[in-house]
């Protein structure tokens, strides 16, 4: 080899080895369905085991796009652990996010809450008004008495809740 063919030769693996670089690394924290697309309801691509190591390539609301050994896909963000795994089991890990979850941590407490939105800030800007939608919604109302019907049938039985300190009805 000369050295020509040496310099473009490390040029090419540190590309390479930089290119990498730039991908998130994460860790299944449980086992969970990998997707087709970042739905709920979208095609079951493949299943991650707890512990699995995945590159994660783009995040899209409360989803990742990951690739691991087994295969290309998104996963709910929740389910994977951002960098190295840490000592211990993946099975610890997730009873701590359960009880998270949960609101408790150990203690009976209320100690916090999570929620993911699911819209990032270009997702946001770039909505607009769908009318069509809106009257899709609309069309799920129902009436009073045909709600107290079902009620009935259901035999649930109502509830008073009252408003928030503050709240005005």
């Amino acid at each position: 080899m000369n050295l020509n063919t040496k310099t473009w030769l490390l040029v090419a693996l540190l590309g390479v080895a930089t290119s990498s670089l730039g991908a998130d690394t994460g860790t299944a924290l449980k086992a969970d369905d990998l997707k087709a697309e970042p739905f709920r309801d979208a095609k079951t691509v493949s299943t991650l085991a707890a512990g699995d190591k995945l590159e994660i390539l783009k995040k899209e609301g409360g989803w990742l796009q990951v690739k691991s050994s087994k295969g290309l896909g998104w996963v709910r963000m929740l389910s994977v652990r951002k960098g190295e795994a840490r000592s211990g089991s993946a099975s610890n890990d997730v009873a701590g996010l359960s009880a998270l979850a949960t609101g408790r941590a150990g203690t009976g407490k209320v100690v916090a809450t999570t929620g993911v939105r699911g819209l990032s800030e270009e997702e946001l800007k770039g909505a607009k008004f769908n009318e069509a939608e809106v009257k899709l919604v609309e069309s799920y109302t129902t009436s009073r008495a045909d709600a107290q019907k079902f009620a009935a049938k259901a035999k649930l039985t109502p509830r008073q809740v009252p408003y928030l300190p503050g709240a005005t009805p």
